[in-house]
């Protein structure tokens, strides 16, 4: 698979190969790059910033890092190198070849898929746009340009598929996904996460830790894809997206880091006081992106992801690593559902449960990163731990919406739920004094007294590096 590095829209797919497809998305190309400018990082478009962009789909040096203005970065359609043999690895068809085009009765399906992965790319470079004029340090804002470049390729991904694939609804919905923004009460985002202000620090590493997390999930599921534009797209996706889950468990990793440091230091003082982030704020942030990001997975019995797995569209995680039996047609699945006013369980077919399997999948690496955290605390003497609120909490989507739990996972009434809003979730005194320490810091070296810096540097560079130009 040759790079065309050097075409209006660099790609491995043999573009100009496509006169039609070509024509279509080089007509989209001044729409998006108006996206951009409108609804892109606020203030920094004619700034170099030091950043990576793919240059292969090969597993080393796919990547050069190099001095950038984001409006000319090298966005792009890449795909993982095609596999001659390749079979559906699960579900009716298992066993079959890939579907090279989209089979017609599942045309429906995947088009709903790819545009609801395909609205989350841009959706956060909007939540994002105004992170730049805190940022904590250089370093900080570098890793801001290049999780939003990396949306903006992640979109460009999605289009491919759609106008590629789909005709011209693909071309009506390409558009569309340029037209809907974040927030916006009348032609707001799909998904209620990307509807979230992100608008200080620690929102952005929880963000990137735990909603772009479901991402790494979502992407994976679809990397099983028999529909093999699909999946080899989603193979090259995650890629890039390991960055992105690296800025947000290394960050929150970071803001513990130096909250503990204070508190070590400062033992009967309090760390509001200091200018750091207080362990009970952080907590309820946790709680908050933990909550909202879980509904992105749906709901636990879905006959959706049943028909999707059915078809070979969506996958299990690591479906071919993990499982040994890939139909999942005779097995059955254990739920926690809320029936008569209390918890009880129910035995569902594993198929209309997937969704469930996903989100434990997902879980389970939350908690990972949980434990690296609490490490931090306990190097510095902390004998305070942060934690996972049960998956039952503050859920809008599934079996447990429309009812109150604790973040235990106890029921509780609404009202209970109202009163101790403030002790499990952000309040907007918690927000303010959070956004009460966002003060730039743009000297190189130098970073915001309320989170550590990092471990190392990007690409061999130290952390005192000019990683942006100002």
């Amino acid at each position: 698979m040759s790079m065309n590095l050097y075409e209006r829209i660099p790609n491995n797919v043999n573009l100009s190969g496509d006169k039609r497809l070509q024509r279509a998305l080089e007509k989209w190309l001044p729409n998006y790059l108006d996206w951009w400018r409108e609804m892109g990082p606020e203030g920094f478009q004619d700034k170099e910033v030091y950043l990576r962009t793919a240059i292969s789909v090969q597993p080393d040096g796919w990547a050069n890092f190099d001095y950038v203005k984001m409006p000319d970065y090298r966005w792009g359609i890449f795909l993982k190198p095609a596999d001659a043999n390749a079979t559906v690895g699960f579900g009716d068809n298992y066993g079959m070849p890939v579907y090279q085009e989209v089979p017609g009765e599942f045309r429906n399906a995947l088009r709903r898929i790819i545009v609801t992965q395909g609205d989350t790319e841009p959706a956060s470079v909007e939540q994002q746009r105004e992170l730049g004029k805190t940022c904590p340090s250089l370093y900080d804002l570098r890793n801001l340009f290049q999780v939003n470049v990396e949306e903006g390729r992640h979109l460009w991904a999605m289009v491919y598929l759609l106008q590629r694939y789909f005709g011209q609804d693909g071309r009506d919905e390409a558009d569309e996904l340029l037209q809907r923004r974040s927030g916006n009460p009348d032609k707001p985002r799909i998904l209620e996460a990307f509807n979230q202000p992100c608008d200080d620090w620690l929102n952005f590493f929880c963000f990137t830790m735990f909603t772009d997390r479901d991402g790494k999930f979502q992407l994976a599921a679809l990397a099983e894809s028999g529909f093999e534009p699909l999946a080899r797209t989603c193979q090259f996706m995650l890629t890039e997206e390991a960055h992105h889950l690296f800025v947000g468990e290394t960050g929150v990793g970071r803001v513990v880091k130096r909250t503990a440091q204070l508190m070590k230091e400062n033992p009967n003082e309090d760390v509001r006081e200091l200018g750091a982030i207080p362990l009970d704020i952080l907590q309820r942030y946790i709680n908050f992106w933990f909550s909202y990001s879980l509904d992105l997975f749906g709901g636990e019995i879905s006959s959706n992801s049943a028909d999707f797995f059915a078809a070979g569209l969506k996958g299990r995680y690591k479906e071919q690593d993990n499982y040994a039996e890939h139909t999942a047609a005779n097995e059955n699945f254990m739920l926690s559902v809320v029936e008569d006013g209390r918890l009880a369980q129910r035995e569902v077919p594993l198929r209309n449960a997937l969704n469930e399997v996903l989100r434990g999948e997902y879980v389970k690496d939350c908690e990972r990163a949980l434990a690296r955290w609490n490490k931090f605390l306990r190097d510095d003497g902390v004998a305070a731990e942060l934690y996972l609120p049960s998956t039952r909490f503050h859920r809008h989507v599934g079996e447990f919406a429309g009812h109150a739990f604790d973040v235990r996972g106890e029921l509780i009434t609404a009202e209970e739920f109202e009163r101790r809003r403030a002790e499990w979730l952000p309040s907007m005194a918690d927000r303010e004094f959070v956004r009460s320490l966002m003060h730039p810091v743009t000297e190189p070296g130098k970073i915001a007294n309320w989170i550590a810096p990092p471990a190392a540097g990007i690409k061999g560079k130290p952390f005192e590096f000019e990683y942006v130009r100002l």
